[in-house]
C-alpha cells in the first residue's frame, strides 16, 4: 500500500492521454456480457437436482467468473458489526464524525461506558479505499475509541471543491485531530507516515493543544535513501514531468468530478498486478476450482479478497505528483527541505509526543530502516519516549494485518498508547 508503481504504457501518447475514456468505454461495452452471465447464474434454481451435476457446476463456475470481470469505484463496507471488549461482545456503529470534500473522519462508535484512548488511524491514499485496514481497525477496537481517515474517490469530488495536495492532506490530519480533541493518539500506515510526522511537527511548533499524545508509524517511507527497494528505484527512474505526461488523466463525464485531473486507481491496480501476475492468475484458477467443487467457504474467501482488491479510487493529480516528487524523489523531510504553507517543517519541535516505529523484516515496499529514520529527525525527544519494533517474518501487509500484527505488533502499539494515558 502506498507504493509508487509504474505500469506498462501504450506507445501512443495520445492514447495514454485518453486512458480514462478508453477504460470507461471498455467497461460499458462489456456490461452486457456480465449482465448475461449474472442472468445465467440466476437460472441455477431452475435446474433443481441437475444443478449439482459436474457439467452444471462447471457452467455455473464459468458464469460466476465472467460476472466478476469488472472493477468497483465505490468503497466497500467495513462491515464491523461487533467487537470483543474485555469479557463481552459490543455493537459497533459507523458514523461520519466530520465530512470534508476529499475525506471523512469515520468513527467506529461502541456501546461501552468506560472511556478508551482515542485513536486516529491514518489510511494511505494510494489507489485503494481505507477498508484495506479493516483488520487493523478490528484489532484496535478492542481497547481503543477508533477513528479512521476515509478518503473519497477523487473522481467523485467536483472541481468546485478545489485542489487536494500533500499540504492539504496534512491540514486534514490536523482538522481531524482537532475534532478528536486534546489527548488523542495517531497511528499512520505506510505512505501517510510522512504526513503524520509533518502534521505533528506543525502542531508541536505551534504548541497546539490537540497535538497527539503518541505517534505510531507503521512501514512508512520516512527516508527512502535507506535500503532503497525496487519500488523506490521505479519512482526515481523518470523526472516528475514524465509522471505528469504519462500517468495523469482527466475524469470523464458524467462523473461528479469530471474534468478533474487524476491518477486513476485502475492504473495503479494494473501496475500492482503486473508485479506478480502469476499469483493473481493462480488465485483465479483456484477460485474456479473451488466453485466447481462446491467449496463455498474457500471460494467466498477468495472472492472477498478480490472484491476489496478490485475496489479502486483515483488520486488527485497534485497529491500524487507532490508525493512522488517530495517523498520518493527529493526526500525533502529527511533532508530538512520540506515546508508547510511556506514555513520549514521542524520535527525536532516534537517533544511531548511518544514515538513508535514499526517495520517488517521482509517488507519489499518500505524496507528496514526507512521508517526507523523518524527517530533521527525527532532530535529533542527524550529516550524514554522512543520505541521501535522490527517484526520478524512479515512483509509489508503483515505489519498491520494478520496473526503477527494481532499477537506481536499490536501489544506494542497498545503499550505505547497506554503509557501516554
Amino acid at each position: 500500500m502506498g507504493a509508487v508503481i509504474i505500469p506498462q504504457l501504450p506507445r501512443n501518447r495520445a492514447r495514454r492521454s485518453m486512458w480514462y475514456h478508453l477504460y470507461e468505454a471498455q467497461m460499458k461495452a462489456s456490461e452486457p456480457f456480465r449482465a448475461a452471465a449474472l442472468a445465467a447464474l440466476g437460472m441455477k434454481s431452475a435446474l433443481n437436482g441437475s444443478a449439482d451435476s459436474p457439467i452444471a457446476r462447471q457452467m455455473m463456475a464459468v458464469f460466476e467468473m465472467a460476472s466478476r470481470t469488472k472493477l468497483s469505484h465505490k468503497r466497500p463496507p467495513f462491515a464491523i458489526r461487533t467487537v470483543q471488549v474485555e469479557n463481552r461482545e459490543v455493537e459497533v456503529t459507523e458514523e461520519v464524525a466530520l465530512h470534508l470534500p476529499f475525506g471523512d473522519l469515520l468513527h467506529f462508535r461502541k456501546d461501552v461506558q468506560a472511556p478508551q484512548p482515542r485513536v486516529l488511524l491514518v489510511a494511505p491514499l494510494s489507489g485503494h479505499f481505507a477498508t484495506l485496514l479493516r483488520g487493523t481497525v478490528e484489532t484496535l477496537l478492542q481497547d481503543h475509541d477508533v477513528y479512521i481517515t476515509d478518503w473519497i474517490n477523487a473522481r467523485d469530488v467536483p472541481l468546485r471543491d478545489g485542489r487536494f495536495g500533500f499540504e492539504d492532506y496534512v491540514e486534514y490530519l490536523i482538522k481531524f485531530l482537532e475534532h478528536l480533541g486534546p489527548g488523542a493518539h495517531m497511528v499512520a500506515v505506510c505512505q501517510p507516515c510522512v504526513q503524520a510526522v509533518v502534521a505533528t511537527s506543525v502542531m508541536a511548533e505551534a504548541k497546539h493543544p490537540c497535538e497527539p499524545k503518541s505517534l505510531t508509524l507503521m512501514a512508512g517511507p520516512i527516508d527512502c535513501r535507506i535500503n532503497p527497494t525496487s519500488v523506490n528505484d521505479l519512482a526515481t527512474e523518470h523526472p516528475i514531468e514524465w509522471f505528469r505526461n504519462n500517468l495523469i488523466s482527466a475524469v470523464p463525464f458524467p462523473h461528479p468530478g469530471w474534468g478533474r485531473r487524476v491518477y486513476p486507481g485502475f492504473v495503479q491496480l494494473t501496475a500492482f498486478m503486473a508485479m506478480n501476475p502469476q499469483r493473481h492468475i493462480d488465485a483465479h484458477k483456484d477460485l474456479y476450482t473451488r466453485l466447481v467443487e462446491g467449496d463455498e467457504k474457500e471460494a467466498d474467501r477468495i472472492k472477498d479478497f478480490y472484491d476489496e482488491y478490485f475496489a479502486v479510487l483515483d488520486l488527485s493529480e497534485e497529491f500524487y505528483l507532490e508525493t512522488i516528487a517530495w517523498v520518493f524523489q527529493e526526500m525533502r523531510l529527511p533532508l530538512g527541505r520540506l515546508t508547510h504553507r511556506g514555513k520549514a517543517v521542524d520535527p525536532s519541535a516534537i517533544r511531548r509526543t511518544a514515538l513508535l516505529t514499526v517495520e517488517g523484516e521482509k517488507d519489499d515496499i518500505c524496507s528496514v530502516g526507512q521508517t526507523a529514520a523518524a527517530h533521527d529527525l525527532l532530535t529533542k525527544l527524550r529516550p524514554h519516549m522512543r520505541h521501535h519494533h522490527l517484526q520478524a517474518g512479515v512483509g509489508h501487509y503483515g505489519v498491520f494485518n494478520g496473526r503477527r500484527w494481532q499477537q506481536q505488533i499490536y501489544p506494542m502499539v497498545k503499550s505505547v498508547i497506554l503509557s501516554m494515558e
